[in-house]
């Protein structure tokens, strides 16, 4: 089979209505297949006001906003016979699936019913949501949905080994394949870093900024990442705390990190210039399968703090491109950002094999193993 013979429906709970790291990979996926000459069709929740025009075909599907304070996503209610019937049209050979909701468990039944191939991608530890909203007692449920979601695929990609030793752990017997991330090297380099640019937001010359990107939300690890900006005040260390984002716990992390820069939303070029302007970046998050912001700040020549979870494994050399850090432990991770603060030479030297290292990380190549793999298993199911 030849990539032009592969029709591929793609389901995604959030496509391009809110940008995320997920649906970033996913757009940029759509793009290879299509210039390889891969039939593409994508299924999602659509808003009225997008946060950027969707690559190829998308096609909407009824949705509901997520409850509890969450409306900026959406729930799929399901595959409607509206949706069945162009899905029916398209006659897709190859089923991709990104979420575990409603959509994608309708998606896998589609697929099992007619004899087509599936492959599942995970993009985001949703098990460990939970943890953050007093619900603590459902993620072992919660694992159990989702070793079953994944073992109804062919194939389950996974962004690095890690995640394959865990959804092992799970108990998921379906077969792993690798889908790394990449990064755009032309936006994130050094040499974006604007000093102009960070003074414009009272960041002197002088002062180290510790920086946080992505959505303000509590699932991001913004109660470590306080308490751990509390404990360097505390030390003395200094230091000028620099916020890249946005989200609905952006009045709550304004209250837990006084005095902190709060830059908004950047995009684009202008977000490769706040990343290369932070001096340290740490990311606390455990919620995240790869964590696609930490290797933009590694290209950006930025060292990195984060935790010792599946988003920074394998990604990050421990004390050669920044520090790993137990999920909970607050002081350690004040002691490996007060090092990299109080030592100029160990932070420009992390930035360096950051950036060294980012290098590596090519979308082209990258998204071209995943249309090996769609390969490989319609080769498998035909043998």
């Amino acid at each position: 089979m030849q990539p032009t013979d592969l029709r591929v429906a793609l389901f995604s709970g959030n496509y391009n209505y809110e940008r995320d790291g997920a649906n970033q990979a996913l757009n940029l996926l759509v793009g290879h297949l299509l210039s390889q000459g891969v039939s593409v069709r994508v299924y999602s929740p659509t808003s009225k006001r997008p946060a950027f025009a969707p690559t190829g075909d998308l096609v909407p599907v009824p949705s509901l906003p997520l409850p509890a304070g969450r409306g900026e996503y959406k729930m799929a209610r399901g595959l409607p016979a509206s949706v069945r019937r162009d899905l029916d049209a398209f006659a897709p050979n190859m089923i991709h699936v990104s979420a575990p909701d409603f959509l994608g468990h309708r998606a896998l039944s589609y697929a099992r019913d007619r004899g087509l191939a599936s492959v599942a991608s995970l993009h985001t530890r949703f098990e460990t949501y939970f943890r953050y909203y007093r619900m603590a007692f459902f993620e072992p449920i919660m694992v159990k949905i989702l070793t079953r979601f994944y073992d109804r695929a062919d194939t389950v990609l996974v962004p690095g080994k890690g995640m394959a030793d865990i959804v092992r752990e799970w108990g998921v017997t379906t077969p792993t394949a690798i889908w790394s991330r990449g990064v755009d090297h032309d936006r994130f380099k050094p040499t974006r870093r604007d000093l102009d640019w960070r003074r414009a937001y009272g960041i002197a010359d002088h002062e180290v900024a510790v920086g946080f990107l992505g959505r303000l939300v509590k699932e991001k690890g913004l109660d470590v990442f306080a308490a751990v900006v509390g404990k360097l005040r505390e030390r003395g260390i200094p230091h000028k705390v620099l916020v890249i984002g946005k989200g609905p716990a952006r009045d709550w992390f304004t209250e837990q990190v006084p005095g902190a820069v709060f830059a908004g939303f950047q995009s684009g070029d202008d977000l490769g210039r706040a990343v290369a302007s932070m001096d340290v970046f740490f990311n606390p998050s455990v919620t995240e399968t790869f964590g696609n912001v930490t290797l933009e700040a590694m290209a950006a020549g930025v060292p990195v703090v984060a935790a010792r979870a599946s988003g920074a494994i394998g990604l990050i050399d421990d004390g050669v491109t920044g520090f790993l850090v137990p999920p909970a432990d607050i002081a350690g991770y004040a002691d490996a950002i007060g090092r990299i603060v109080t030592e100029p030479g160990l932070r420009e030297t992390m930035g360096q094999a950051g950036h060294a290292k980012a290098a590596g990380y090519r979308w082209d190549i990258i998204n071209h193993a995943v249309l090996d793999t769609y390969l490989a298993v319609m080769a498998r199911r035909a043998a």
